[in-house]
């Protein structure tokens, strides 16, 4: 095992001696405090302080989720609503994705001086792991085909990559989070595998908080040449962003045959997962006001992901009528 597989591996606890909750009263008030977290520092949390890196780090450890893949009771699904999981684009990009992110952050906690950052974001590459995890046994339990994965890589910049991910998350998990409540709705879903992923759903939030804050507070913390190249750098990120998401991304796996991820599934899929017809107003609306129920519960002195929600307004603000009124098929 890599010195950075031992940091992804071993944080917080060992995955399977994590405590099951020993009833449903217990369960509900450990899905309270996953989505529920003040801080008791007073007043202003000044951004770049020391006391906001605290709150933030402090945030991470209190509301972490001690559900494991052992927990993972997949219900028992019909033939067609098994066709409809297989029949989704998303388990390939899902698990490759999960796999990246673990080895980028547990790569970039090497470079972090500050201990109490590095903790926090250890714990999440810990539970990127887990992420993993969790889907690498819902596709084998109910048979869905995956392209062989290839040897994850250590990225030669850690911060680059770091940012790459973190900044994906943010936009991914604001569309994500507004699929997840259309497969609810439209009973894509079965009920049993809803309940099953909204603890995943709920950590994600919390790692794009995290990713946010750390954000803010390290922009703080650098001087002024530091700080101009890291700008620099925030710019190339988002223009590398915004070129993968153009289009499909080929891969090839281990035994050299092709296959695309599609990494703009997030937007894409609306008509895959609701029955209902669903215009692109309707569905940016319901991307914001999830997005506002997953994050209201934490402390409003923390940062908030600020891009993808404002953008997105402004979409809906100018975004002409006829197109608005479109319906996503």
């Amino acid at each position: 095992m890599s010195s950075l597989e031992a940091i992804y591996t071993k944080l917080p606890e060992n995955l399977h001696d994590l405590p099951k909750p020993q009833s449903e009263k217990e369960l509900e008030e450990m899905n309270y405090r996953v989505r529920h977290w003040m801080s008791t520092i007073p007043g202003t949390l000044k951004i770049g302080s020391k006391e906001h890196k605290q709150a933030v780090c402090q945030m991470f450890r209190e509301t972490f989720n001690p559900y494991r893949p052992t927990f993972m009771n997949w219900p028992k699904l019909s033939e067609e609503e098994i066709k409809r999981l297989k029949s989704l684009p998303i388990w390939d990009i899902a698990v490759h994705t999960e796999g990246k992110a673990r080895l980028r952050m547990a790569a970039y906690v090497k470079e972090i001086v500050d201990p109490e950052m590095a903790d926090a974001i250890a714990r999440n590459a810990w539970e990127e792991n887990r992420h993993k995890e969790v889907l690498t046994d819902l596709v084998k339990f109910y048979g869905i085909p995956l392209a062989e994965e290839q040897e994850y890589q250590l990225p030669k910049d850690a911060e680059w990559a770091y940012m790459v991910t973190g900044f994906s998350e943010c936009w991914d998990s604001f569309f994500a989070f507004g699929l997840f409540s259309v497969a609810q709705k439209s009973g894509f879903f079965t009920k049993e595998l809803i309940e099953t992923f909204e603890p995943v759903m709920q950590e994600e939030c919390r790692h794009i908080l995290l990713f946010a804050n750390w954000l803010a507070w390290h922009r703080k913390n650098l001087s002024l040449i530091k700080r101009v190249k890291f700008e620099a750098k925030l710019y190339a990120v988002h223009a590398f962003l915004i070129y993968e998401r153009l289009g499909l991304i080929r891969e090839v796996d281990v035994d050299g045959q092709e296959y695309y991820e599609d990494n703009n599934f997030t937007i894409n899929g609306v008509a895959e997962l609701g029955k209902d017809k669903t215009t692109l107003k309707e569905f940016l609306q319901l991307c914001l006001s999830e997005n506002e129920k997953r994050f209201a519960g934490y402390d409003r002195r923390l940062v908030r992901p600020k891009t993808a929600p404002f953008l997105t307004r402004l979409i809906l603000r100018f975004l002409p009528k006829k197109l608005a009124n479109k319906q996503l098929a």
